[in-house]
């Protein structure tokens, strides 16, 4: 029933930031979390009027016959630092293997629209300058749409220089595997940013390493291109239509120099802003491999064999993807950011390093079927190529539904 009941807890945001500032005898940790992270996995079972036990902190409703949570003030009244103490008790600090205890500082509770920025240190610390704990007096608020931040204290007794921090929220929500968790440690030499994605059960190494860090947002650059499947049928696309080793590299490489190009672009909002502009590049993208694959098959009916063309047109078609590429790395890093030019060169880095993967898993076969067997090459070819088109030619319906809901 708690299972059933968490999916209700709507996820209205997926971000969750940690701010670490370091002290003479331990550390201080900005933290921010939508609220459903903290509470969605204490809703009780069914009562006597077959609602499910509010979790703390909350209260239960029907709206049109749908289990509703909302945010109990009263509650938060009574306990207002509540909330930060299954912060604390839901994110772990360990060092040497133990584990930290900590205590709860302040709390402030945002409504979703209204919570200030909060991607720097002093972000973080002007999000506390409000004298109100909770929001002024409103509408319900629905427990999706509420942001909670936290400060938490450390005492060691001496100064912490690496740790390793993790989660044990378990929340149920839909979703829930991609929540982006940003890590920011302000240490002797400045700030290291540090980025997972997931629940964070899996402990982040901190230290000041900033190999270590980079190799967080390495990853994730990894993650997203093998993960994001229209960018691996582009991809693939590419590396089946290239007969020779040159048509290979200049392939790729045109692909990797746009890419680079309009990632940052994106990245820092050199870009129209306007509702359209997301659903028309994603349909783009599923266009791209749609000629891609065509390509692949009959080069000479477009654009031609040589080099210099693939190259230009695997270049403009790479414009389009980067612009895809930044889009997520705006969900996981603010343009206000420590290291900023670092984390976006290693996410770029990461996303080279996932290209080249799908390259080395398909070229070998490919070149081994042409040398073998020139029709067998063909038939794989082919039916790889349809394949890739039925997908995207469905992405683009899809798609364009997006595109025209967006201008309509």
């Amino acid at each position: 029933m708690a299972v059933s009941a968490s999916a209700h807890f709507l996820l209205n945001l997926n971000v969750r930031i940690l701010h670490i500032e370091h002290l003479a005898d331990g550390f201080r940790v900005y933290l921010r979390t939508p609220m459903p992270y903290l509470v969605a996995d204490k809703v009780g079972p069914a009562g006597e009027n077959g609602l499910p036990d509010p979790a703390p902190f909350t209260s239960n409703g029907l709206e049109d016959g749908a289990l509703t949570h909302y945010v109990d003030f009263d509650q938060l009244r009574a306990n207002p630092l509540g909330l930060g103490d299954l912060a604390e008790a839901g994110f772990a600090f360990t060092t040497n293997g133990e584990r930290l205890s900590g205590t709860v500082d302040q709390l402030r509770l945002y409504r979703v629209g209204s919570q200030p920025a909060f991607a720097t240190r002093d972000e973080a610390h002007a999000s506390f300058e409000n004298a109100s704990t909770l929001p002024e007096n409103g509408p319900p608020l629905y427990v999706g749409d509420a942001v909670v931040d936290v400060i938490l204290q450390y005492n060691t007794g001496t100064p912490v220089n690496s740790y390793a921090v993790s989660s044990n929220l378990d929340p149920g929500l839909p979703g829930q595997e991609k929540t982006a968790n940003l890590v920011l440690d302000y240490g002797p030499g400045g700030a290291k940013v540090f980025r997972s994605r997931g629940l964070m059960h899996d402990p982040i190494e901190i230290s000041r390493s900033t190999l270590s860090a980079i190799g967080t947002f390495v990853m994730e650059g990894i993650r997203h291109i093998l993960e994001g499947l229209d960018h691996v049928l582009f991809v693939v696309c590419l590396v089946i239509g290239a007969s020779t080793l040159r048509s290979l590299l200049a392939r790729v490489t045109g692909f990797t120099l746009g890419h680079s190009v309009t990632l940052a672009a994106g990245f820092f909002g050199y870009v129209p802003a306007g509702a359209w502009f997301v659903p028309a590049i994603e349909t783009g993208i599923a266009l791209s491999i749609i000629y891609a694959a065509v390509i692949a098959i009959r080069p000479t009916t477009v654009g031609g064999r040589s080099e210099w063309s693939i190259f230009l047109v695997t270049c403009a078609i790479g414009l389009l993807h980067g612009l895809g590429f930044s889009f997520v790395l705006q969900n996981i890093l603010k343009v206000t950011s420590p290291d900023i030019w670092q984390s976006l060169l290693a996410f770029n880095v990461g996303v080279e390093v996932g290209q080249l993967a799908i390259v080395l898993a398909i070229w070998p076969l490919f070149w081994l079927l042409q040398r073998w067997n020139i029709k067998v090459w063909r038939v794989a070819q082919t039916g790889t190529a349809a394949f890739c088109i039925a997908i995207a030619a469905l992405w683009t319906v899809e798609r364009l539904g997006l595109l025209y809901g967006s201008v309509g």
